[in-house]
């Protein structure tokens, strides 16, 4: 098997992995929506502009206005990797098993749990969206908070459709328990609840490049507030993944050892249309007070 189809032999493995781990991957735009941009990390993304009512005039019949869809072009924001090595005889007469071993544990525990605390980050960052703070003793406190979040969006007159709630399990368990119709009511306002584990779900992160002292095991590290939950309606946000595939160096090709290498990419954008802000709502512990005299 040639490393170009034993690349393609996995891609399609590396996307269900990705799927199906992914708690944002229902947010992903659709693929023909955007196009590659001119430059390497850009995409071209539609955006639809139109102008309101105005007087008719029995003469003249109609105002005249215009509808505007314009090409807009938006950096990735995202692009991340790593390359692995593997012995070949530890990958010996298994065709690649061991590489998909690895990279199956590695998109899971690694890349997947980044991408989607990097996606509620810079959502959260979102100049206009909306948001509180504060702690949330029970069900009756979710509930009263996740229709604040409601009200504000209906009051921005955000569509109701396609509105995703993304919440810490613990929290969506307290409604839950409650099992009342005020609870049922609420969660059924979304298009979807996901629970999302608490070591994803900050307000900023911090991401480690992998190769400075004290940086070397890669990933993320948390910062910001904790979050409790965030309402995202999925037009407001602007989530592609441009590149993810692997790159795999046979041990004929590497020059320095006989090992496999397999290199993985991920490059992509998670970001908000700036007329679209009011259809991202987060909620959060209180910020931390500064010490004194500062």
């Amino acid at each position: 098997m040639n490393t170009i189809t034993l690349a393609k032999a996995y891609v399609p493995m590396l996307d269900e992995v990705y799927q199906s781990a992914s708690l944002t991957a229902v947010l992903d735009g659709a693929a023909e929506l955007c196009a590659e941009g001119a430059n390497a990390g850009e995409l071209i993304v539609p955006v639809l502009s139109m102008q309101g009512l105005g007087e008719y005039d029995r003469e003249d019949g109609y105002a005249v206005g215009d509808i505007t869809l314009t090409n807009e072009t938006v950096r990735c924001n995202f692009d991340r990797g790593r390359m692995f090595s593997v012995d070949n005889m530890d990958n010996a007469e298994t065709a690649g098993v061991a590489f998909g071993r690895l990279a199956g544990e590695f998109i899971r525990t690694r890349v997947v749990p980044e991408l989607d605390a990097f996606r509620f980050a810079q959502y959260a960052k979102a100049e206009g969206a909306g948001s509180a703070s504060g702690a949330l003793a029970d069900g009756k406190a979710v509930i009263a908070a996740l229709r604040a979040a409601l009200n504000a969006m209906d009051a921005a007159e955000v569509p109701p459709e396609d509105r995703y709630l993304f919440i810490l399990p613990a929290l969506l368990a307290m409604v839950e328990d409650m099992d009342t119709t005020a609870s049922r009511a609420v969660l059924a306002n979304f298009a979807a609840v996901t629970k999302v584990p608490q070591a994803r779900f900050y307000t900023d992160i911090v991401q480690r490049d992998g190769v400075s002292e004290g940086q070397k095991d890669g990933g993320y590290a948390n910062a910001g507030q904790k979050l409790h939950f965030m309402v995202i309606h999925r037009p407001a946000v602007i989530q592609f993944e441009k590149h993810i595939a692997p790159k795999i160096i046979t041990p004929e090709q590497n020059q320095k050892a006989d090992a496999w290498k397999y290199g993985y990419r991920n490059v992509g954008v998670a970001s908000v249309y700036p007329n679209k802000a009011a259809g991202i709502y987060w909620h959060a512990e209180a910020a931390a007070s500064a010490p004194a005299g500062k």
